[in-house]
């Protein structure tokens, strides 16, 4: 087996085992104990986090956190990988810690001179560019570790009606034109709903809270429905500017529904919850002259309060 393989799947077997001993590995290799101790003498040379037990029984433990083995990647991978995780820094705050920019830098750092070459050529003229909106990371890291270990969250949460303390089971964590969104199973409330992440003002794993079972099985592409089916929906319908269409046309909830018409224009309609009502009349209301609603009439009635409020106070 050439050594440089032989490195690999020692990294790969450390990773699995976290503890293990010179002969434990010799014996599953079929290599001596001497080839084994330089290996993992090379193998700490290169900055893995190997260390030796002391007393009975001995051995070594993977210190740390496990690294992964080397891959390799096509040029136009490593091209499109450089540029994914440098978009990640137009947002102001990430669940990642400092992760994405220490990744960033160790490819970056490891690619061959005329691919770095290609890529600086590219800085500055390709970006995958969203609105930077400063907020707390401190929120967004409890969010995706309780997405990772499956975990309810007690937060205190910022709303026009004031502020409340609520636990919550996160079912996703997504970015849309800079904000962070969170659905989640709100035990208060007793349904499923979204929450933005900048109006959480603290969160904190709630250990002791066995969530919901059938929560957990849910994702952001099924977690619309109510979670027991029972709460009361309406059809919200829009009609779109071509550039309106182009606007909408990757959110997630519209994207798919869009009709296009001849012209560019389109309409498009969904599905949702009565007590959400205000919130999608208040987006179309955002894309001013490029939306206009058409059903359910509440929707229309509501948008037209706005338009009256907002012309007295320019009269």
């Amino acid at each position: 087996m050439p050594k440089s393989q032989r490195l690999i799947q020692l990294i790969m077997i450390i990773n699995a085992r976290k503890t293990f001993t010179v002969q434990e590995l010799a014996d599953e290799l079929g290599l001596s104990t001497r080839t084994i101790s330089r290996d993992l003498q090379e193998l700490g040379a290169l900055g893995v986090p190997i260390y030796s037990v002391q007393g009975r029984g001995g051995g070594y433990r993977l210190l740390r956190e496990r690294l992964l083995p080397p891959i390799a990647f096509s040029e136009g991978e490593a091209v499109a990988i450089f540029f994914a995780c440098q978009s990640l820094g137009f947002f102001g705050s990430l669940p990642f810690d400092e992760g994405a920019a220490t990744a960033l830098h160790k490819f970056y750092h490891y690619l061959p001179a005329d691919m770095k070459e290609q890529i600086d050529r590219l800085k500055d003229r390709v970006a995958i560019w969203s609105p930077e909106r400063i907020m707390s990371p401190a929120p967004l890291r409890t969010l995706l570790q309780a997405l990772m270990s499956g975990s309810v969250v007690t937060i205190a949460y910022s709303s026009g009606q004031g502020e409340t303390r609520r636990d919550i089971q996160p079912i996703g964590l997504y970015a849309s034109s800079g904000y962070w969104y969170c659905p989640a199973y709100c035990y208060l409330r007793q349904e499923v709903r979204q929450f933005r992440a900048d109006r959480i003002r603290s969160a904190a794993l709630n250990p002791t809270h066995p969530g919901l079972p059938e929560v957990g099985e849910m994702t952001l592409w099924n977690s619309l429905p109510e979670l027991d089916g029972a709460a009361e929906t309406v059809e919200f319908t829009i009609e779109l500017t071509p550039r309106g269409v182009w606007t909408l046309a990757s959110n997630n909830r519209f994207g798919p529904a869009i009709v296009r018409g001849a012209d560019g224009g389109g309409t498009a309609t969904v599905r949702i919850g009565a007590k959400d009502l205000t919130f999608y009349a208040d987006l179309a209301w955002r894309m001013g002259e490029d939306a206009r609603i058409t059903a359910p009439a509440e929707a229309v009635a509501y948008v037209r309060g706005k338009i009256e409020a907002m012309r007295a106070r320019y009269t």
